[in-house]
């Protein structure tokens, strides 16, 4: 690279080190040499280095829907767009947090973001900037970027209310803390409605598998509710699935009210409606937050909570007026 640039090897290293000593005009040729041989900085020897990293781990969970990929997808953007790089570290059955955790020390990250595990304290918290996305967190050294599941659990529950639904049911998302936010949230709203005896939780999941496995559980046990809620756009279309099979129709016999908004919501045989959370908006929040703790920014707050708005399609409508 110091032959292609015409200059010496020690004002490559000053320039790719970032370091004063170098001209504008010696940068320049040093950095068009580097793009010129496909050269880029090797981001684990710097972080050894002893310089700020500018790398930000993300541990997230496999098997997880779309939701978490645009997420995924939002942070990259976002943090190419502050200069930083993210190393990414997955939690799977045989792969828990702490082995997670564990794979990332191999790189100086200056901070982490968690779309995975929900978990109320994670191992790392207190030993570095820590963001999760997604849950609540009571832990005063973890920031929080998510969507309250509150307000849109009550907006799905007032909306069916709305069309004369009573009967209804929610699909939960498991025993994790979204899945126990969105449960007592359903729970809530259903009472506040006066609808505590006519309420029911079936025990769910975030995969399709598990709304197929719910679907047929409500199928198996008849009595039908009149509307179901799902945790997550996934499982909402794999209940509209299993209910086509067996002949019940979305709306007419079943209305159904998803999570997340995905595409998957938009592109189903009938629209989905679902409370609409913004992956890119969420990532934006959660890498600027973390790169503020990484230079010692001033934070005022330290939850970030959005709004979600339900978007109507046409997988809600009135019960039939036996129901």
């Amino acid at each position: 690279m110091a032959e292609r640039a015409g200059v010496s090897r020690a004002l490559v290293s000053i320039v790719m080190r970032e370091a004063p000593g170098a001209s504008d005009a010696t940068r320049a040729r040093v950095l068009a040499a580097a793009q010129e041989l496909g050269y880029r900085p090797d981001a684990r020897a710097r972080s050894l280095a002893g310089r700020a990293s500018h790398l930000i781990g993300v541990m997230f969970g496999v098997g997880v829907g779309a939701f978490h990929f645009d997420l995924l997808e939002g942070l990259y953007a976002a943090a190419e767009e502050r200069g930083y790089n993210l190393i990414l570290s997955p939690v799977t059955r045989g792969r828990d947090e702490a082995k997670a955790a564990e794979s990332l020390q191999d790189f100086r990250f200056d901070g982490l973001i968690m779309l995975g595990p929900p978990t109320a304290e994670p191992l790392l918290a207190g030993r570095l900037p820590v963001v999760v996305v997604g849950w609540h967190v009571d832990h005063p050294r973890v920031d929080v970027v998510r969507t309250s599941d509150e307000t849109g659990m009550a907006a799905a529950v007032d909306h069916l209310v709305s069309l004369g639904h009573r009967w209804i049911t929610h699909l939960d998302g498991g025993e994790t803390l979204i899945g126990a936010s969105r449960r007592e949230a359903f729970l809530a709203a259903m009472r506040r409605h006066g609808l505590g005896e006519s309420m029911r939780v079936v025990p769910g999941g975030q995969a399709q598998v598990d709304g197929q496995r719910a679907a047929r559980q409500l199928v198996e046990q008849g009595d039908l509710p009149t509307a179901v809620i799902a945790y997550n756009d996934d499982t909402a279309t794999a209940v509209m699935g299993v209910l086509a099979q067996q002949g019940i129709a979305v709306p007419a016999d079943v209305s159904m009210i998803g999570w997340d908004d995905s595409e998957a919501a938009a592109l189903s045989l009938v629209g989905l409606t679902s409370l609409v959370q913004q992956p890119a908006e969420l990532a934006r929040l959660a890498v600027q937050r973390i790169v503020d703790r990484i230079n010692g920014r001033r934070v005022l707050q330290r939850e970030i909570v959005l709004q979600p708005q339900l978007h109507l399609r046409q997988s809600t409508t009135r019960p039939r007026p036996s129901s």
